[in-house]
């Protein structure tokens, strides 16, 4: 009996499509598909890293910022004063008792993404019985439709 009967023989043809690979049409399609999400990319990076620093900031405005406050508030019964600002959280201001900063862990107050200073005014006028913070956002104007605030949603 002869044995190699008894297996199924594969055709030339299909043996030698298995292992002919990708076609060029198939290669240059995943090219073009490439090359399509990287302009695609490439073409919105402002708009990317824009979208980034504005989240930062807004971050910041609306909760990074409010720890440290509150903590000031609660050691000496209010926030600080539009005068004092935001550097009242890493030196203590002339006549506050209960100070036991500093409330922040830097040296310095944080700068919004833009390199500007954040904006702080207490007693607030857009929040009522609590304080205001804001960047004047990327265009660094002060007052503007960009400004990023902690009064607004």
């Amino acid at each position: 009996m002869n044995h190699s009967s008894l297996t199924p023989r594969r055709s030339a043809a299909r043996v030698r499509h298995a292992a002919s690979g990708f076609t060029l049409t198939e290669i240059l399609i995943a090219i073009a598909l490439i090359v399509a999400v990287v302009a695609l990319a490439v073409a919105n990076l402002g708009t990317i890293l824009t979208g980034g620093q504005t989240d930062v900031a807004k971050s910041f405005v609306t909760s990074v910022i409010d720890t440290p406050l509150m903590a000031y508030r609660t050691t000496t019964g209010t926030f600080p004063t539009t005068e004092q600002g935001l550097k009242a959280l890493i030196v203590a201001p002339e006549g506050v008792s209960g100070w036991r900063g500093p409330y922040l862990q830097q040296t310095e107050v944080p700068k919004d993404p833009w390199g500007t200073e954040y904006h702080y005014a207490y007693p607030g006028t857009h929040r009522s019985g609590s304080y205001d913070a804001w960047s004047a956002g990327p265009n660094k104007i002060d007052g503007d439709a960009d400004d990023i605030t902690n009064w607004t949603p």
